[in-house]
Parts: C-alpha cells; sequence; structure tokens
C-alpha cells in the first residue's frame, strides 16, 4: 500500500444506505478530499464506506479500502480503484492509520467509535504526528463530545487534549480544517503530473 501517496480516512457505519442523509453527506466529503488531492481510505464495505469511496472515485480521485473478513460486511465496495483482505481488526486498524494524514470520524457505531479512539489515543501518546481528527454531524455526536468533555473536567483527560477534536457539519470548514492542519503544516506539496499530494520527505 506505500504507492497509494497520503490518504485521508474516513471512518463511518457500514448500516447507512443511499437514502440516508448520512451517506449522502459522506459522498460529498470523500468528493471534498479527492479535490484536495487525497487517496480516500476507509474499510471497504457498504454504507459511509461506500459513500466516502464513491465521492471521491466520481470525482476522479483514488479510493481504496482495507476490508476486514467476517461472515457478514465483508465485501469490497464497487467504488474501489485497490483493495485489499485483512482477516484481523488490529491490522486494519494499523493500514487505516499509517497511511492518512486526517481522520474523518463520520456517524457510526461500535467500530467506528474504536476507530477514532484508536486515532485520538496515538496522537495523545505522541506515538503518530498530530494529524487532524474532525467529527462529522455534531447532532449525531453530541453525547460522545459531552463525555469527552466530562473526561476533561475529571482530569482523566488533559484539558488540552480538547484541541485533538474538530467538530463540525459543513464540509467547507472540514476541508478549511483539512488544509491548514494537514496539507500546510506537513507540507503536502502536488506533483505536476498527479492529482495527488505527495509528502517531499520521509514520514
Amino acid at each position: 500500500m506505500h504507492f497509494i501517496g497520503p490518504c485521508v480516512t474516513i471512518f463511518g457505519s457500514a448500516r447507512f444506505g443511499p437514502e440516508t442523509t448520512h451517506y449522502k453527506n459522506a459522498e460529498k466529503i470523500g468528493a471534498a478530499m479527492a479535490q484536495l488531492g487525497f487517496t480516500v481510505m476507509t474499510g471497504g464495505g457498504p454504507g459511509i464506506m461506500e459513500a466516502a469511496n464513491k465521492g471521491a472515485f466520481e470525482a476522479g480521485g483514488y479510493s481504496v479500502g482495507c476490508n476486514i473478513v467476517l461472515p457478514v460486511e465483508q465485501n469490497p465496495n464497487p467504488y474501489l480503484n485497490k483493495w485489499i483482505y485483512i482477516p484481523y481488526f488490529f491490522v486494519r486498524k494499523v493500514i487505516l492509520v499509517k497511511y492518512s494524514y486526517a481522520f474523518v470520524v463520520m456517524p457510526g457505531g461500535m467500530g467506528t467509535l474504536d476507530e477514532l479512539f484508536e486515532a485520538l489515543t496515538l496522537i495523545q501518546t505522541k506515538m503518530i504526528s498530530g494529524f487532524p481528527v474532525v467529527i462529522f454531524d455534531t447532532e449525531y455526536h453530541k453525547e460522545l463530545c459531552h463525555h469527552i468533555k466530562i473526561m476533561a473536567e475529571n482530569e482523566s483527560i488533559s484539558p488540552e487534549d480538547m484541541n485533538l477534536l474538530f467538530v463540525t457539519d459543513s464540509v467547507k470548514e472540514l476541508v478549511n480544517h483539512i488544509e491548514k492542519n494537514s496539507i500546510k503544516k506537513f507540507g503536502l506539496i502536488k506533483e505536476k503530473y498527479t492529482p495527488r499530494w505527495w509528502y517531499g520527505e520521509t514520514r
């Protein structure tokens, strides 16, 4: 997977279909990330994952999936330029994190929260760089954000850890945040002959 270039990983539920607002928002975000020049990476399955890949694919971007082998939800969606099958969740999470310069968390379930807190923990403990983490949809995530605030108030996390999250309902705000905190921060430069961004130094 080393050749896919800088990615934005988009997390979200497999259970939201094309008729839902969550799916449509994920399509818009996938397209926006592709237009910025990023490869869009997801878990490769249906729902939010499919929508993000679809948005990127139809916008002319590069779309990849890390598909978990399960009795259900294991088939790759049809909007992938490349996908791999992974038998273990922990390996899948490593790959979803390794190549990404930003993380977008869409509405999801237990797996999505696992992925969110995995990314946050790695950033908090400085195991990886301070890549932007965006939570999309304030209404869906309001109790989650409230609980994170309670953790800060009770000093189980540091007050500055609240700054690791950016919460929004706006695709435009999301794009601006990633431009500032990923493209500019890490010096990503678009190559002349490719629609994607490539980092000039070893990550």
